[in-house]
């Protein structure tokens, strides 16, 4: 009988102490369905479903380490411990479908308090509506935003302290993995980019400047986690825009984050600017993630329009990346782990009530 090589797609891939059983994972998606920053039932089903799927990991939304650090009113926060026993109930329930999960710690920045997407209004919700006012490393807003204040040295400390809280309280919660969020225009992108930080102290300026709180709460959180937990960094590796962040920052910024106790860097892009103009196409950020990986020094997991198992093997088999993180098309088909798995012959674990799907 010919044995046929596992596709890469499915070959485990340990981080310290942690072994995930295949390289396709759930990237971070915002529900906006919490209640005081506390995660719901809906947190619940939506995320097991993906651990009965095939998911080697899972990664729950952007979660903010503050109140005012919240994307929207709506969004899920774990800066008390009634969020955090609410989250250990959601890894519970992924752990107990033989799941893996870890959790996006995150700071909206300028880009918080707004509304959530299926809202009648758009923009920053009002103090009077339940907003807040925003903060940001600069005092320039994001088009059709409320102007953010400028962070103090304090502010900041404060920040890197709530990160490393938060960090805490997940580990408590029982999550597998740590991500910062350092994307999609939010805080720690901000500080990133020119676009948004003009500041002239040592926060702002030369890009060992600009990264400078990232890789302290980077620092801190892997203080926090010890030897044993993955701590991802995701980075929007440009900005699409003349005088943004590009991708040979991020990739130096990516460097300096291993340095500071990173294991994977999450590549994105975009975020900074207002309707940016992106060739959307199949795996159109798969470069970035290519150019951050520099053959193999950082190792890196790549997004963007990956819908089906050989695709995402393609990605893996070009050395661009050594890990897959998919959203939309886990929305389509929480099953898509299996349905990859299926479709590359590859032998994975099914739940024993979705066996006769596996049968040929």
């Amino acid at each position: 009988m010919t044995t046929l090589p596992t596709p890469l797609l499915f070959t485990p891939l340990t981080i310290r102490s942690l072994t995930l059983p295949n390289r396709l994972w759930v990237s971070p998606m915002c529900m906006y369905s919490a209640v005081d920053g506390v995660p719901q039932d809906w947190h619940r089903t939506h995320l097991a479903q993906f651990a009965s799927g095939g998911a080697g990991l899972i990664v729950a939304e952007a979660t903010g380490v503050v109140p005012e650090g919240r994307i929207s009113p709506r969004d899920t926060g774990i800066w008390n411990d009634e969020q955090r026993d609410a989250w250990a109930l959601v890894v519970d329930d992924v752990h107990e479908r033989g799941g893996l999960i870890g959790i996006q710690l995150a700071h909206a920045g300028r880009m918080a308090s707004t509304w959530w997407p299926w809202a009648d209004q758009h923009g920053t919700v009002p103090v009077a509506d339940g907003g807040w006012p925003t903060v940001a490393p600069s005092a320039i807003a994001f088009d059709g935003y409320a102007p953010p204040a400028a962070l103090d040295a304090a502010g900041i400390d404060r920040i890197v302290d709530a990160f490393a809280d938060a960090a805490g309280r997940a580990l408590d919660a029982g999550f597998d993995a740590l991500e910062v969020h350092g994307a999609h225009g939010y805080l720690l992108h901000e500080f990133l980019s020119p676009l948004s930080n003009v500041r002239d102290d040592e926060y702002g300026g030369p890009l060992e400047n600009r990264a400078r709180l990232l890789l302290r709460i980077v620092e801190r959180v892997r203080t926090v986690a010890g030897a044993a937990t993955p701590v991802f960094v995701r980075l929007s590796a440009t900005d699409y825009a003349e005088g943004g962040f590009t991708p040979e920052q991020a990739a130096q910024v990516a460097v300096w984050a291993m340095d500071a106790g990173a294991d994977l860097v999450d590549v994105s892009s975009g975020g900074i600017v207002a309707r940016p103009r992106i060739d959307y196409r199949p795996g159109f950020q798969v470069p970035f993630a290519e150019t951050v990986r520099a053959g193999g020094r950082v190792p890196t997991a790549a997004v963007g329009l990956i819908t089906s198992g050989e695709q995402a093997e393609q990605v893996l088999a070009s050395g661009a990346a050594d890990a897959i993180f998919a959203g939309r098309e886990w929305l389509r088909d929480p099953h898509f782990g299996l349905r990859a798995a299926h479709e590359l012959g590859a032998e994975v674990p099914w739940p024993p009530q979705y066996r006769r799907a596996h049968w040929r």
